[in-house]
């Protein structure tokens, strides 16, 4: 049995892990702004569920609920980043007040839960910390820049973080979702004010690998593949999940390398030395 602690867990991939691992008998704190969809988990799992109602943009708030979470069973095993949410729109098309926030939620609410849960961690000698990243935090797709800007971000963060935290026996884990038939695109959405010279861009948008209906994965079958990594003593620092990300990622650094390597001369000419 473990303590898990996941924020973002009222709907999509959160609510799927957090059922699975209150059935197999783990302990969760849940996170979301509204807590009143956790009333039936509430009652079902009352000895082993604690939902909190947290803003993981309010640094102050996220430390205070962190330590109430850990104070409830004195240790917390796996804590899951998993609160996060798109912004579609053209990179012109993009508002100050959309930019703003996204990147508010998306990285610096994924900063604080970091900063808050480490100090925990190495007073207790191990942990787990798990990023929800996506392949879009690796290669890019048009209309959704700002949102992998995000998730590049969180890669290079926790890349870092792993090489930081190893020698106090942390484990860093990014999960990396290919598309999925979530409400990612839809009611969790931010659209953009489109600028109608991008409609062209748009409308490629669904022939792009990954974007169309046989590449969605199913949100249900991402559950065994995160009890594994939860249950693994040697976590993984990446983890893919759906049959697109290795694929696309493979063609896609395979293309970098064609690139770096045609302009390889230029740059060791920079060096100056």
């Amino acid at each position: 049995m473990k303590t898990i602690f996941i924020t973002g867990a009222s709907r999509g991939f959160g609510r799927l892990w957090t059922e699975a691992l209150l059935q197999r008998g783990d302990r969760v704190i849940a996170t979301s702004r509204d807590i009143t969809s956790f009333n039936e988990l509430k009652a079902q799992y009352s000895d082993a569920f604690v939902p909190l109602s947290l803003d993981i943009t309010d640094r102050n708030a996220v430390f205070e609920t962190v330590k109430e979470a850990h104070a409830r069973w004195g240790v917390l095993d796996v804590v899951i980043n998993n609160a996060g949410y798109g912004v579609f729109g053209a990179t012109e098309e993009l508002s100050e007040k959309d930019a703003k926030e996204v990147v508010d939620v998306n990285l610096f609410g994924t900063l604080w839960v970091t900063q808050a849960v480490l100090p925990l961690f190495r007073a207790q000698g191990n942990g787990h910390l798990i990023q929800l990243s996506s392949v879009l935090g690796l290669w890019t797709l048009p209309t959704l820049g700002l949102y992998s800007a995000t998730k590049f971000a969180v890669e290079g963060l926790s890349e870092a973080l792993a090489q930081e935290v190893e020698r106090f026996g942390l484990h860093v884990t990014l999960v990396e979702p290919n598309g999925y038939a979530t409400s990612f695109a839809g009611d969790s959405a931010v659209l953009s004010q489109p600028i109608s010279d991008y409609d062209s861009v748009r409308s490629a948008l669904t022939a792009n690998e990954g974007m169309q209906a046989p590449a969605t994965g199913i949100p249900e079958a991402t559950v065994p593949a995160i009890l594994q990594l939860i249950d693994s003593d040697n976590p993984p620092l990446r983890y893919f999940l759906g049959k697109v990300g290795l694929q696309r990622t493979k063609q896609v650094y395979a293309e970098r390398l064609i690139e770096w390597e045609k302009f390889n001369h230029v740059a060791i000419a920079a060096h100056g030395k």
